[in-house]
Formats: structure tokens, sequence, C-alpha cells
């Protein structure tokens, strides 16, 4: 049976009209491909099931086979596959992805996961590899890629061509179109889910703003000082969870740090709005971050091991950022960061960054190299 999510309406309407519902229907998929269940992706032209590397189970793999044709690829970031040196193939109009061709009747899970997985070791036995081509479009394979992302799994997604639709299993079916559109959907359809007086030891005027996106996923945090809305210009910053290094204290980073100064700054001048967003790692999650430091501990840097996972070095979007700060009625700041690609973001998505507050932590002999990397690759400006 296939539960497509959206049988009728075309995406530009669904867009304009329910942005709810992709949400809503992205979010299913999500859960399916965390369980290791393949998804079926409807493009304008072709239509693919699409299951992830990292969840697949020997029982989830026997049934992908069984509804897609023998052709089959492994989709893979063009840094990853580069690293793999597999003979991976661009897929022509996609936005930075390579498909390595596999033989279904030699691929393996453990094989399958050393292939999306540089931390892990490759098995002594085949990989899979396969001398012919999945001809996969742009729009199905950028749509697969994202998906899994989404799912906060390595971007490295099994794909393949349906046989007869009388071969499609039970697999819940979306459409390419709406994955694409699913970040901007979500982050403009933010509402509000609950607030509270929460007195901190830094800022004892300090409240807390739940912010819940519509597919019920993680909830983005606003920690507001005083009243900022009623400010001219108030000091806002934008800041990225970081379990490690905001809960546990961990000293690869200057996360926790920078949080807490961020609140006594704010307290000190009487009001501002720190915005606490669910975006681990650059974006890539807590347990795709944990193999980055792993990558790390053996010589790469921040970027390069973002890069050699099949990441971007930074996956982080500030349109849900800048939602918050308009439902806050604050739409002109004065931004506490480092970093000029958060004005850029923010001032993208239509808030007014009136200016930029230098916000440097020293090295803690550490995160020194962390910190000289943040300059060199990513621009910080620490002054």
């Amino acid at each position: 049976m296939n539960h497509s999510v959206f049988p009728s309406l075309p995406p530009e309407s669904v867009v304009r009209a329910v942005p709810g519902i992709i949400a809503r229907g992205v979010h299913r998929a999500v859960g399916e491909l965390r369980r290791g269940v393949a998804v079926v992706i409807e493009g304008d032209s072709e239509t693919i099931i699409a299951l992830p590397a990292e969840t697949a189970t020997a029982d989830t793999l026997a049934e992908f086979f069984a509804a897609t044709e023998t052709r089959l690829a492994l989709l893979l970031a063009v840094s990853r596959a580069d690293r793999s040196k597999l003979g991976a193939r661009p897929v022509q109009g996609a936005s930075d992805i390579a498909a390595l061709p596999l033989d279904p009747g030699l691929l393996s899970i453990e094989a399958l996961r050393a292939l999306a997985d540089p931390t892990r070791r490759q098995p002594a036995n085949d990989l899979g590899l396969s001398p012919s081509a999945l001809c996969v479009g742009a729009q199905p394979a950028n749509s697969a890629v994202q998906l899994v992302k989404l799912a906060r799994l390595l971007p490295a997604v099994l794909v393949g061509r349906l046989k007869a639709q009388d071969a499609l299993p039970d697999l819940l079916s979306l459409r390419a179109a709406d994955i694409l559109v699913y970040q901007s959907a979500a982050a403009e359809s933010l509402v509000q889910a609950a607030e509270a007086r929460v007195p901190l030891d830094d800022a004892e005027d300090a409240r807390v703003i739940a912010f819940r996106p519509p597919d019920g996923g993680i909830e983005h945090l606003a920690i507001l000082i005083g009243r900022p809305e009623r400010a001219e210009a108030p000091l806002v910053r934008v800041h990225s969870a970081c379990f490690t290094g905001d809960i546990l204290g961990s000293r690869r980073c200057d996360c926790g740090p920078q949080l807490h100064q961020a609140i006594r700054r704010m307290a000190a001048e009487g009001a501002g709005a720190l915005l606490y967003m669910a975006q681990e790692g650059r974006g890539i999650g807590l347990v795709n971050k944990l193999r980055a430091y792993t990558l790390q501990d053996i010589g790469l840097d921040t970027v390069d091991a973002n890069r050699a996972l099949g990441f971007g070095a930074d996956e982080r979007s500030f349109a849900a950022a800048a939602t918050m700060l308009r439902r806050l009625d604050i739409c002109r700041v004065r931004l506490l960061t480092n970093n000029p690609g958060k004005l850029a973001g923010l001032t993208e998505h239509g808030i007014d960054v009136v200016g930029r507050v230098s916000h440097a932590i020293a090295a803690n002999g550490e995160n020194d190299l962390y910190l000289a990397n943040k300059a060199l690759r990513f621009g910080h400006l620490f002054g």
C-alpha cells in the first residue's frame, strides 16, 4: 500500500496553504529512516526508494532489494566519496552528491556502514561495488540526502528505482519537492509552546520561552533577560546547543563559557535575548559531532572532519532564529558573535542587524587549534 502524503495537491499549493502538513509528512519519514526503514521518494519524473546506510538492517535491506531494480547506488557527499577513493561518480545537476554503484549480490550491512562512516574499519570482504551505473535524477538525489540529514544520520543513502508498482512494499511515500522546502516551511511555522520565569545565577530577571516546530520535533528555546522587546536594539546571541560544552563543560570548544558570558553581559545591560537553537555540532547532531571528534583526534581539523563525514562545514540555517525573533517582537538587534555568517544569515531572513559585539573567549590549552581554525577557516573575528 502506498501511503502517499500529498496525492492530489501540487507542491507549490502545499507550500502556500499547509506547511504544517509538509512538516508532518517529512517528520514521519525521518522517524522511519531512524528506525532503518526505507521510504519512497516521488520525483517529478522518477520514483526511488531510499534507505539510510547507517540504520539499515538485514531485514530492511532484503525488503529494499526486493522492491528495486538490480542497479543500485549509494549516494554520498562528494567530499565523503573522494575520501573513500572508490570511484563514485557525480550526480549530474545535484548539489555536491556522488553515486557509488553497488551490486546487491555482494553488499552486506557491514560493508554498507563502512562505506558511510569513515570512523569504522572496512571489512576485509568485498564491499559490494558494481561496474554499472544508476542514473538517478538531481531532484530525488538531493531530496534523499537532505532527508537523511534531517534525520541527523550520516548523509549516505542507498537508492534504487522501483520495480513495477505492484512490487511496492508497505512504505511511506512523499514528494521530493516537499522534502526540499521542508526547512523553510518548518521555520516559518514555529509556535510558542510554553513560557516560564527561570531565575538564573547570572540573571535573576530571566524567562525561558519554548518554540516548537509543527512536526513535533526538538524545541528551540529563547532565554530572555529583562524586556529586550522594549529596547531599540537589544543584545542578542544565537547559540547552538552543545551538550558536551554547555552541560559537561568540555574543553574541546568554547561553547559553555560563551553561553554563560552572554547571559552575564545581557544581565549587565538589563536586557537581552539568547536563542538556544537545537543545532548541535553546527547542525549535524550530537552523534555525528562525536564522530567528528574521533576524526579530529587522528589529525583532521573541524572543517575537514565534517566534510569527511559528508557534511558541509556548517549545516545550520538561521531561518528559525529569525522567526523566533519576530515572534518576540525583536526585529532590530546588536548581535553578540564572532561569526560573520550569523550576521549574514539573520540579515538574509529579515532581521536588522545594526552591529556586531565581539564575544571572544580565551583559549584553554585544549581548544587552541579549534579556535585558530574558527578564524582561519570560518572567518571568525575575535576583536
